[in-house]
């Protein structure tokens, strides 16, 4: 098979075209022949030497596929009620870039009714973390308020969107106007542009001043304290991402007052049951939104997985300019 692999740690040219032999499925997993694969700032941070590859992982880089089923376990796929043939899309721990990729059966989902497998490629990743985090972790309810810190981002307008549908009130925040017009398009209700406002204190003035019940947050470092300071009593604060850094200094009396929970995770170590009941919760609580349309595909950018450079390079670096708006897709 075709696939991409990461030569050596550094820029986005490491990533290069390779055939590889064709992986085979084992007790509990499928064989998809891939027609599309999500790029996800994980794939980055293992391109640069920062993500170490779990455990029995490929060394492939790559979280999410779609495409069909060509072979698997018989008796896992009739329990999940897929048949060879279906079209599927997948969170896996690697191995994404390729044209064949083996995935867990209960970590794949069907494509929605209508909807292309490159749009179903742009699913899994963020779909789990979103609601792994926003729901599970920070127990978001119907008529509270979400903080996305991020908001243009393929987590960004991904929480948007599932958050708006379960009857939340969504804030972001983004780095310019144009991404702040985009997120309010994809149903915000507010959207800061951080360059220009202080996030913190536009989030009181906006929940006129009882703060935020819940915030999703990919970059900590000297958010966190900010961050604390506009939450409201009872708040969670789900850290996923530490772009900004891994060290915070914040006022720790405010936790005690607001009785705050501050947690975070990363799904790509977790277990396959783990990942697996999210699956069942995604497909009975959010894929009906999905094919009745009130969640759309985000799609900014899809490359050719081949040629020099490859189509990845190019998405790593479209990624790394942080000038898209919604997910980035290489087609096979």
């Amino acid at each position: 098979m075709k696939a991409i692999e990461i030569t050596s740690y550094g820029a986005p040219e490491v990533l290069r075209a390779v055939e590889r032999p064709d992986p085979v499925a084992g007790v509990g997993e499928l064989l998809i022949r891939v027609a599309a694969s999500g790029v996800n700032r994980p794939d980055v941070l293992q391109r640069k030497g920062h993500y170490p590859v779990p455990p029995g992982a490929s060394d492939l880089p790559g979280l999410e596929v779609a495409g069909e089923i060509v072979s698997g376990d018989a008796a896992a796929l009739a329990e999940a009620g897929f048949k060879i043939g279906d079209r599927v899309c997948a969170l896996i721990a690697g191995g994404g870039y390729a044209e064949l990729c083996v995935a867990p059966v209960a970590q794949c989902l069907p494509v929605p009714k209508g909807w292309s497998d490159t749009e179903a490629a742009s699913l899994p990743e963020t779909f789990f973390t979103v609601w792994s985090n926003v729901f599970e972790r920070g127990g978001l309810q119907k008529g509270e308020t979400l903080l996305i810190q991020g908001g243009s981002s393929g987590i960004g307008v991904t929480a948007i969107q599932i958050a708006k549908a379960l009857g939340a009130t969504v804030i972001v925040t983004a780095g310019s106007d144009d991404k702040c017009e985009a997120c309010k398009k994809l149903g915000a209700d507010h959207a800061i542009n951080y360059r220009t406002s202080d996030f913190a204190e536009e989030a009181k003035k906006l929940t006129g001043g009882k703060g935020v019940d819940v915030i999703l947050d990919m970059v900590a470092g000297d958010y966190v304290a900010r961050e604390i300071e506009c939450m409201a009593e009872d708040g969670r604060l789900v850290i996923i991402a530490v772009q900004g850094g891994v060290k915070s200094d914040f006022n720790a009396g405010l936790v005690l007052r607001k009785r705050l929970v501050i947690t975070g995770s990363t799904l790509r170590p977790r277990p396959v049951a783990f990942k697996g009941a999210i699956a069942k919760a995604l497909r009975e609580k959010v894929w009906p939104l999905l094919e009745s349309g009130a969640i759309k595909p985000v799609i900014h950018s899809t490359f050719a997985a081949g040629g020099e450079p490859s189509g990845a390079a190019q998405a790593h670096a479209l990624m790394e300019s942080n000038q898209h708006i919604g997910k980035i897709v290489l087609t096979w």
